[in-house]
């Protein structure tokens, strides 16, 4: 059985004519002294990473941040901003943490208060929440082995009734390998609960590893899937799709078709409304969409739906790309995902681009997209890593903020004229109590969302948030949920929007 908690709306929405949602350019506002001054930095093992995590420790329903620091401490930043309110931080108290390259949120021991995998270059730790913001380390006590290797991506979920979630690790260089740098990717770990803690296995070939996700995917099944890095694994490597349930990579015989990539970021979301999750995968030069399909596959978006972005749109730069963190959110509530993709140079590769702007790519009406970062005030510059789109302010417009290399944060205010709006969180008894795995639909008069929660993905940065669906002209909407177990609930029919919604299970 499920019941709904429906909130008072927070934000009183900008409509279009009767004629429909006319689509303006999206507009921020760059609120970036707002944050404390925090800095990604560091040698050459910092070049990569440079992620945060995004999440409400305590439990006011506004997010906080956790940003890396490479070689300067971590930092958490608490958010005062108040409901709809301007943007404010301020530095709250962190145990010193050093060689940190991203970190995702997540409630490893289902207590109802989100902890922290935190990846770092030396021993990875997980932090356990232990209520308003304070964290503890929980290696020893939880019976996690943290390792000492230089790890750079992570994704989580729960397998059948499991107590606790399997959590993966992918590690980009073997320091240790005198025959490296190039072709001397490490090994990725797989750690699954037992009794006593988790059990470690590695997931061999690595092939320098940068981001990771586990989803149902196209395929419909729970899957690990992997971004590597081919700037480092040279030759022989390409993505890779590890089954859960029969332990093995994915290759010809199951259809699994081998992409080689300079990868770094994965973004998943249907974004045409076939039901089917596409993917975002970002790279040096090629950024690569992949259209899901019925049965599993994947098939490349052809070149002029306007995604690509392999190339800096200002400037006179005309070398390639570098794209780090992506992330799908409808930053103006029209009913269609846009993306934002952080670029910056890995440090002074020649054959890239040393000016490279971030993208803010709005979806047309027809399902194509167009380059906005410029207008919009988000065509920053620096060498960005890590990056996320949501609600800072609970204002149900979706804001930015990103973490850059060898230069301070950045934070933008969502101020566009939007459309209607739903936030959708879930909670559910006994282990894994925030439903990561579950799938929750959306239907208008408009069109049929649906969206999938994830730990993982992106570049270094994770969130656990509610699930953001802009809705644009609809007065109403219908939602659906299927839970991690497989068990499907009934359409519940929602005739107030503009609000945040908790379905229990």
């Amino acid at each position: 059985m499920m019941r709904t908690l429906l909130l008072a709306p927070l934000f009183a929405c900008s409509l279009a004519p009767s004629g429909g949602f006319a689509q303006t350019i999206p507009q921020f506002q760059d609120r970036s002294d707002a944050l404390p001054t925090q800095i990604y930095a560091g040698g050459w093992e910092h070049y990569v990473g440079g992620g945060l995590a995004v999440f409400d420790c305590n439990e006011d329903g506004l997010p906080e941040i956790f940003a890396a620091g490479g070689s300067s401490p971590a930092s958490l930043m608490l958010n005062r901003s108040g409901k709809g309110g301007a943007l404010t931080f301020e530095r709250g108290t962190l145990p010193v943490i050093t060689g940190v390259t991203g970190a995702y949120p997540l409630d490893i021991d289902s207590d109802g208060t989100l902890d922290l995998a935190v990846l770092r270059v030396g021993q990875n730790l997980l932090l356990k929440g232990t209520g308003e913001c304070h964290f503890e380390v929980a290696n020893e006590d939880w019976g996690f082995d943290g390792g000492d290797r230089w790890t750079t991506a992570f994704a989580a979920g729960w397998e059948g009734d499991n107590a606790r979630p399997t959590l993966f690790f992918g590690n980009y260089v073997d320091r240790d390998n005198p025959e490296g740098p190039f072709e001397a990717c490490d090994v990725n770990e797989l750690h699954r609960p037992t009794p006593e803690g988790w059990r470690k296995t590695p997931l061999e070939p690595g092939f320098c590893t940068l981001s990771a996700l586990i989803s149902k995917g196209a395929r419909g099944v729970q899957s690990l899937r992997l971004s590597n890095d081919r700037h480092y694994y040279v030759k022989g490597g390409y993505e890779q799709v590890y089954d859960l349930q029969n332990n093995r990579f994915l290759d010809e015989s199951d259809g699994w078709e081998r992409v080689s990539l300079w990868g770094m970021g994965i973004a998943e979301r249907d974004i045409n409304g076939d039901e089917v999750p596409d993917v975002m995968l970002t790279s040096m030069g090629d950024q690569l969409l992949q259209f899901g399909q019925p049965g599993g596959g994947y098939d490349p978006a052809p070149y002029d739906i306007g995604i690509y972005a392999h190339r800096p749109h200002l400037g006179d730069d005309g070398r390639a790309s570098t794209g780090w963190a992506a992330d799908w959110g409808d930053v103006d509530n029209d009913g269609r995902a846009d993306l934002f993709i952080a670029k910056g140079n890995v440090e002074q590769m020649p054959n890239n681009a040393a000016r490279d702007p971030n993208n803010l790519l709005q979806q047309k009406p027809d399902g194509t997209f167009r380059e906005v970062s410029i207008a919009a005030g988000v065509a920053s510059m620096a060498k960005s890593r890590g990056a996320h789109l949501v609600d800072l302010n609970g204002d149900g417009r979706l804001d930015l903020v990103v973490v850059n290399r060898e230069n301070p944060m950045e934070l933008y205010e969502n101020v566009t004229p939007s459309g209607n709006w739903l936030d959708v969180s879930l909670t559910q008894p006994g282990v894994n109590p925030r439903a990561v795995g579950a799938m929750v639909e959306i239907a208008t008069n408009q069109s049929v969302q649906m969206q999938e929660i994830t730990i993982g993905g992106s570049h270094g940065s994770g969130k656990a948030v509610p699930l953001h669906f802009g809705l644009g002209t609809a007065k109403t909407a219908r939602v659906r949920v299927t839970w991690p177990n497989g068990d499907q609930s009934d359409w519940v029919e929602l005739d107030q929007l503009n609000r945040w919604v908790q379905l229990a299970r």
